[in-house]
């Protein structure tokens, strides 16, 4: 929506409803006792009428309010401010008082399957906070600003589901989030979306969060079994790098200290026995040589 074309909200101040409040009592007991105490006579009846309906006209311009509650004055369908000050107010009983909450709401948003950055279907929700910040666009801007914002919240997970991969991969470049892995990167990005999605409901965002973020279950298990495969592949990965180190120390060590001198068949045997007792998932057996080192 255009700049131009926003209602921004206007702070009207109101007066204090409890004086207001005394006054209007004054007024009918004015009007009463012109009316009903003696002598009664029709010019008395007339003067005593005019605090009775100023009285009523002063009873009917108060209204309360609670506290993060404001109230939209509108004067025969224009909007001619906002009034934020809590408690018992009076303002113009010709004003219509439309009330707005302005406490922070809850958002939780329904499961959604969206695709991720690869394509893959996910399963997706989130948690949102947010509270209104321009009660005259949240009124008059839009038609409903709580169904606003969930439609708008709805599709801002959508679109920054489908600007992050599930988990990290071969395709993508080192130290790109996830949505599994980054989860402050996420939500930054979620929240920023949603900000600039509510801005024309004058809604402001608190805080978002994921609340649930899972494989779509027709691809759960394979990329279960992916993420397994990963896992194994990185172990061994580290055992086999451990392992050299190992191998390598052992060598060295029995270089430095003459302990016994090998030759390059002797320590490549040294090497894989070594390497299959270090890599071997299993225990390994020892096989005792009874004769030289060469039989």
């Amino acid at each position: 929506m255009n700049q131009s074309t926003r209602t921004t909200e206007i702070t009207r101040m109101s007066s204090n409803g409890y004086l207001m409040f005394a006054i209007g009592l004054a007024l009918l007991a004015l009007g009463l006792y012109l009316v009903v105490v003696p002598p009664v006579f029709p010019s008395k009846l007339l003067v005593g009428m005019i605090p009775l309906i100023l009285g009523v006209l002063t009873f009917a311009g108060l209204y309360m309010l609670q506290p993060n509650e404001a109230a939209l004055l509108l004067l025969f369908g224009a909007y001619v401010g906002t009034d934020r000050a809590d408690g018992l107010r009076w303002a113009n009983p010709f004003l219509r008082k439309k009330k707005i909450s302005l406490r922070a709401h809850n958002l939780i948003s329904d499961k959604l399957k969206v695709n991720d950055k690869r394509g893959n279907p996910i399963e997706i929700a989130a948690a949102i906070v947010w509270r209104v910040r321009d009660t005259a666009q949240a009124s008059f801007d839009v038609e409903d600003y709580e169904a606003y914002v969930r439609v708008q919240a709805e599709a801002a997970i959508r679109h920054m589901a489908s600007s992050f991969a599930y988990d990290e991969g071969e395709d993508l470049s080192h130290g790109e989030p996830t949505l599994r892995a980054g989860q402050d990167r996420v939500a930054t990005s979620l929240a920023r979306e949603l900000t600039e999605r509510f801005d024309q409901a004058g809604v402001v965002v608190e805080d978002a969060k994921l609340t649930h973020l899972a494989y779509a279950p027709e691809i759960a298990q394979v990329m279960l079994r992916r993420q397994q495969a990963e896992a194994i592949i990185t172990a061994r990965q580290r055992i086999v790098l451990g392992a050299v180190t190992m191998v390598e120390m052992a060598l060295k060590g029995l270089s430095e200290r003459e302990i016994v001198k090998l030759d390059d068949e002797r320590k490549a045997a040294m090497v894989s026995n070594l390497l299959v007792v270090l890599c071997s998932e299993s225990e390994a057996q020892p096989v005792i040589n009874a004769g030289t080192l060469y039989q």
